[in-house]
């Protein structure tokens, strides 16, 4: 097998334990409180990474950019609780198909925050990508947990934009550790303020669907150290064909055409289309709108 769909194998199966997450929110509904699943959740990402972290040499270890990094740390935390709301009370392929928007975001906000100028073909892409959002959305039958996942996607894209000014002297491993541990503040002084107790089972529901995104990551991050990005990041949106399966499966979440043709809408200007048609072996043009990296669209949203 080469790399290259070695690593897309590696992204298919990330994103299955994703989305295997996403049916573990499903199922803990409303058993737990938002920002005490988020504190669980982030208090296990920051131990499983902590270990990584400290094996780094110190320079390695040091946070730059103090300010940004607690301010990326708390639209995390903002965008977690918000998704959890989203999949507890929207289907898992409405909800998913909204986060997904989030790439869509990124250009308006890359030419406000960034200065960016984009090419027409990307601008064109994401109004394709945006009346997709709408067709999903539906507003004559509008839900309003779609607001939670509009936030989602917003804090998504602000997420990924602000990582372009983390200096590359932080290494990924470490801003992971510190984006962890800034946000364990205030999600435990807000978890304990409400907190419940809970079962069991929910516990371990919650520990699975950290465990399964932190697999996620893991897999993510060794599929484009494989092949370039350009390549292989299409097979993230198998995560779209994931989550709707087993909405059908397990919630008897059935989409009607009009959502099926929006998520279509919204994922279409993902695709590397410039690659899927280049003639040239082993080349590939940056395509119409990238997906985030590997590890930023859930990679904080739900450590």
């Amino acid at each position: 097998m080469s790399a290259q769909y070695f690593a897309i194998l590696l992204l298919v199966l990330g994103n299955l334990a994703a989305s295997l997450s996403d049916v573990a929110v499903k199922i803990i509904d409303d058993s737990v409180p938002v920002y005490q699943y988020v504190f669980i959740r982030q208090l296990l990402s920051a131990l499983v990474v902590f270990p990584l972290w400290w094996r780094q040499k110190p320079v390695k270890r040091r946070l730059h950019k103090p300010a940004l990094n607690f301010f990326r740390a708390h639209i995390l935390i903002l965008g977690s609780g918000c998704m959890v709301i989203a999949i507890t009370h929207l289907s898992l392929a409405t909800a998913n198909a909204i986060f997904y928007a989030a790439p869509l975001l990124m250009l308006p906000l890359s030419v406000v925050l960034l200065k960016e100028t984009p090419p027409l073909g990307k601008v064109f892409a994401t109004l394709i990508g945006f009346i997709g959002v709408l067709v999903v959305l539906r507003p004559s039958e509008f839900h309003w947990a779609a607001i939670f996942a509009l936030i989602t996607a917003m804090t998504i894209a602000l997420f990924n934009i602000t990582a372009r000014k983390i200096p590359t002297e932080q290494t990924i491993v470490s801003t992971l550790f510190w984006t962890s541990l800034l946000s364990l503040p205030l999600t435990t002084v807000v978890a304990i303020i409400n907190w419940t107790p809970i079962s069991v089972e929910v516990l371990f529901l919650t520990l699975g669907s950290a465990t399964l995104i932190l697999f996620y990551n893991g897999l993510a991050v060794a599929a484009y150290q494989k092949a370039p990005a350009g390549n292989i990041a299409a097979a993230e949106n198998s995560g779209l064909l994931f989550v709707t399966l087993f909405g059908v499966m397990w919630f008897d979440e059935l989409p009607d055409w009009l959502t099926a043709v929006g998520i279509v809408m919204i994922v279409a200007p993902l695709l590397p289309w410039n690659a899927l048609f280049s003639r040239k072996k082993g080349h590939s043009k940056d395509y119409l709108l990238r997906p985030n990296p590997p590890s930023e669209r859930r990679k904080n949203m739900t450590d």
